[in-house]
């Protein structure tokens, strides 16, 4: 398993973990909700799930030109749909799949689902590679 820890502020400050070793092309990005990350009703809060769908989901996109899944991607647009709420000591998961795209965009849909297999959110997203630097 290929896992990506405390790259970036987000990861260190949240807790969350990208997943890029399946093989299958998809990432995932898991994440033990504590009462750090819910909101003033007790739940995950909505930033959060969101934030988890776009780096499962820009890693998918990242695994599309890099077995790494360390290639960037800029997300364009993300659309999430809240479904149910996730409760502190629940383990969630985002999971990207990519649908569509061309050379230059790839469309990538998300799903955040509980360890008990609830669905708590999907996202549908657009991103976009960035150019290799010149060397």
């Amino acid at each position: 398993m290929s896992e990506i820890r405390d790259e970036t502020g987000a990861q260190r400050g949240l807790g969350y973990v990208i997943d890029v070793g399946r093989g299958d092309g998809s990432a995932r990005c898991w994440l033990d909700v504590t009462s750090h990350h819910t909101n003033r009703h007790g739940v995950l809060h909505g930033g959060i799930a969101s934030l988890l769908l776009d780096s499962a989901m820009g890693a998918t996109g990242s695994l599309s030109v890099d077995p790494e899944g360390r290639a960037p991607f800029l997300t364009v647009s993300l659309t999430t749909q809240f479904l149910a709420p996730a409760r502190d000591g629940t383990r969630v998961t985002a999971t990207g799949r990519i649908t569509g795209g061309g050379r230059s965009l790839l469309f990538i849909a998300g799903e955040l689902v509980a360890d008990d297999g609830t669905t708590i959110a999907t996202a549908s997203g657009v991103f976009k590679r960035v150019p290799p630097r010149a060397g």
